[in-house]
């Protein structure tokens, strides 16, 4: 037993292989809160840089797809607490890992909300909030149903690591790319409790942050148990949860 903890703590400390996964979810997770919210502040500039709905939803589901594509074999291409905590529950990724990737996940938010704030103001314009005349509850619901939706799509493609493939990068950036559409209007779609909370805390607008927080979460809570009574016990998803890095060879298998 003693011998199975003392290897678990050596890999889990191999700066070789961490470091980079950790990199790779602040990288990405500042690309994602960039485009998501870049598209809001760059909108409301004086200039009249006008950008559309459907400019503004497709966006963020071109570069999560993106992303995945260039670096799901490095760290699997989390990017949102709310995944990890996901793919963890599901048995697919180690518990002890999850503290540095929420980490990660929270500097690569809070980066790319301070870099909007820095060059173009109005981070505000980036926040996601409720829409006018939507309640709390409506808003509340509609993340929580999305957020089902987005971790079943990442569960179910990650099995037999289709996440790290075309699949899960075609498949998880068009969901986004399609519920965004009807959502935004509602609730803002975040589904990611950390691309609400750095534009939100940048710009000092926490008073609904609360349903960014606890919907996602319990949604992606509920997709586990879906993907449960689907295909059963987790495992099958770990090398698209973890990342392919070997730790003899630093490129991804």
């Amino acid at each position: 037993m003693t011998g199975n903890a003392d290897d678990a703590l050596a890999d889990f400390l191999d700066d070789r292989l961490e470091w980079r996964r950790l990199f790779s979810e602040m990288w990405g997770t500042f690309l994602l809160v960039l485009v998501a919210a870049g598209a809001g502040v760059v909108g409301a500039l004086p200039s009249g840089a006008d950008l559309s709905l459907p400019v503004k939803v497709v966006a963020p589901g071109l570069m999560v797809m993106a992303i995945i594509y260039f670096m799901g074999t490095v760290s699997g291409a989390h990017l949102n607490p709310a995944v990890t905590w996901a793919f963890a529950l599901r048995g697919d990724f180690p518990w002890r890992r999850v503290p540095g990737y929420l980490v990660a996940q929270a500097v690569g938010a809070f980066a790319a909300a301070g870099f909007l704030a820095a060059t173009f103001g109005g981070i505000v314009h980036g926040a996601t909030v409720p829409g006018t005349d939507i309640t709390n509850s409506q808003a509340l619901l509609t993340e929580f149903v999305l957020t089902v939706g987005l971790v079943s799509v990442i569960l179910g493609t990650a099995t037999g690591a289709r996440n790290i493939g075309s699949n899960a990068a075609l498949a998880v950036g068009g969901y986004i790319g399609v519920v965004v559409v009807w959502g935004a209007p509602v609730s803002g779609a975040s589904m990611n409790p950390f691309r609400s909370l750095g534009p939100a805390a940048v710009a000092g607008e926490m008073s609904t942050y609360w349903i960014y927080a606890v919907a996602p979460m319990v949604g992606a809570t509920v997709a586990v148990v879906f993907e449960f009574i689907l295909r059963g016990k987790g495992g099958a998803g770990r090398s698209a949860a973890q990342g392919t890095l070997d730790p003899d060879n630093t490129s991804a298998a």
